[in-house]
C-alpha cells in the first residue's frame, strides 16, 4: 500500500509539471515582449514621420523578438485613450510620434512610471525620468536642401510652407531658407524664398497634417508667385502639392522626413531631393535601450554626422544638378558637421 502510494505521488506530480507546462503555453501572449506606437493624426501610413516611426518600431520588433502594435489617432482626445490603452496592455516601450503628443505623454509617464516611453519631436525641460526624446537637427539637412534649390531653380525663386506653425515644423522651413541666403552670398545671386522668414518666424500654414487639398492649394499659391521648386513640411498635405507639381511642367518638390522618391511613387520623378529625418533609426535605438535593459531618458538628437538627418539622392533628376554642385554640397555637408558653416544664421 505504502508503494502504491508513493507511485501515485510521482505521478501526480508529473501529471502536475505537465498542466503547468502547458498553461505556461497558453499563458505567453500575455507575457509577450510589445513595441507600441500611438501615432500623430497622420496616420500609420501618412508617408512621412509617423509611418517612418512604424518601420523602425517593426525592424525592433522583429529583431528583438517583440511584437509590434500601433494605434492611429484620429483627433487629439484619442491621444490619451490611445495610450491608456497601451498602458494597460502592459507595452515595453510606448512610443507617441509627434510635438502635439507632448503633454499628453508626460501626463501619462508621470501617472505610469512602471511604464517607458519615447517621443518623436519633443524635448522634455525637466527630463522626465521614464520618458526618452527624440529631436532631431533637420535644419542642417534642409540647409543643404534650400543650397540644391538656390542652384537648380530656372525662375529665381523657390518656395515652402508648413503644417501647423511648432518647432519640429518650422525648423525644416529655418534651414532651408538659410541655404538659399547661403547659396546667394557665395555665388552673388538673389534667388527668392516666399512662404518663410527665420528671422521673424512667421510665414505660411495649411493648420492641419492632412488635407490634401490644402497641398495643391498652398503649392499653386507659391507657383503662381514664380516659385518652381517647392518644400511642403506638412505632412500627408505634401502629396497633395507633389500630385499637383506632376500636372505641371518645370515644377518640382523638395520631400521631407522621409524620401518622397521612394515614399510617393505615382510622383517619384518631381521630387528633387528630400529632407530625411531618421525617425526609423531613433525610434531602433530607444526600442533597443528599453528591451535590452539600458534604458535612459538621455536626449537622442538626430544630426548630419551620426546620419539621425540627411539629404536624399536627386534619383531622375540627378542630371538637374550639375555635378559642381553635387560636390559643393557634399563639402557644405562636411563643413556644417566640423562646424566650420553655422546653419543658424
Amino acid at each position: 500500500m505504502l508503494r502504491r502510494s508513493k507511485t501515485l505521488i510521482a505521478l501526480f506530480a508529473v501529471l502536475a509539471l505537465i498542466a503547468a507546462a502547458c498553461g505556461g503555453d497558453d499563458d505567453s501572449g500575455s507575457a509577450d515582449t510589445k513595441i507600441c506606437e500611438v501615432t500623430d493624426v497622420g496616420g500609420v501610413d501618412d508617408k512621412g514621420f509617423n509611418a517612418s516611426a512604424w518601420a523602425g518600431a517593426q525592424r525592433a520588433a522583429a529583431d528583438f523578438g517583440a511584437d509590434p502594435k500601433v494605434l492611429e489617432s484620429q483627433a487629439e482626445t484619442d491621444y490619451e485613450v490611445n495610450l491608456n490603452s497601451f498602458i494597460d496592455e502592459g507595452c515595453d516601450l510606448i512610443v507617441t510620434v509627434g510635438f502635439l503628443l507632448g503633454d499628453a505623454t508626460a501626463n501619462a509617464a508621470n501617472a505610469n512610471p512602471e511604464s517607458k516611453f519615447t517621443i518623436v519631436d519633443f524635448a522634455y525641460d525637466p527630463p522626465i525620468e521614464n520618458v526618452k526624446g527624440l529631436v532631431f537637427n533637420t535644419d542642417e539637412a534642409a540647409f543643404l536642401a534650400g543650397y540644391v534649390a538656390a542652384g537648380t531653380t530656372a525662375t529665381g525663386t523657390v518656395g515652402t510652407f508648413g503644417g501647423i506653425n511648432i518647432p519640429p515644423v518650422t525648423i525644416f522651413m529655418d534651414g532651408f531658407v538659410r541655404g538659399v541666403r547661403y547659396y546667394n552670398a557665395q555665388k552673388g545671386t538673389d534667388v527668392q524664398v516666399l512662404g518663410w522668414d527665420p528671422d521673424t518666424q512667421e510665414g505660411s500654414f495649411t493648420n492641419n497634417f492632412e488635407s490634401l487639398d490644402d497641398g495643391r492649394a498652398f503649392a499653386q499659391s507659391l507657383i503662381d508667385e514664380g516659385a518652381d521648386i517647392v518644400m511642403p513640411v506638412a505632412g500627408p498635405v505634401g502629396l497633395g502639392s507633389a500630385q499637383l507639381a506632376s500636372e505641371l511642367d518645370g515644377i518640382y518638390i523638395v520631400g521631407v522626413d522621409v524620401d518622397g522618391f521612394e515614399a510617393d511613387p505615382n510622383n517619384a520623378s518631381i521630387y528633387l531631393t528630400s529632407v530625411l529625418k531618421r525617425i526609423d533609426n531613433a525610434v531602433y535605438a530607444a526600442a533597443d535601450e528599453a528591451l535590452n535593459g539600458t534604458f535612459t531618458n538621455d536626449l537622442y538628437v538626430g544630426t548630419l554626422e551620426n546620419e539621425g538627418v540627411g539629404l536624399a539622392p536627386y534619383h531622375d533628376l540627378a542630371d538637374m544638378v550639375p555635378s559642381d554642385l553635387q560636390s559643393e554640397v557634399e563639402s557644405l555637408r562636411d563643413d556644417i558637421i566640423s562646424g566650420a558653416v553655422s546653419v543658424s544664421g
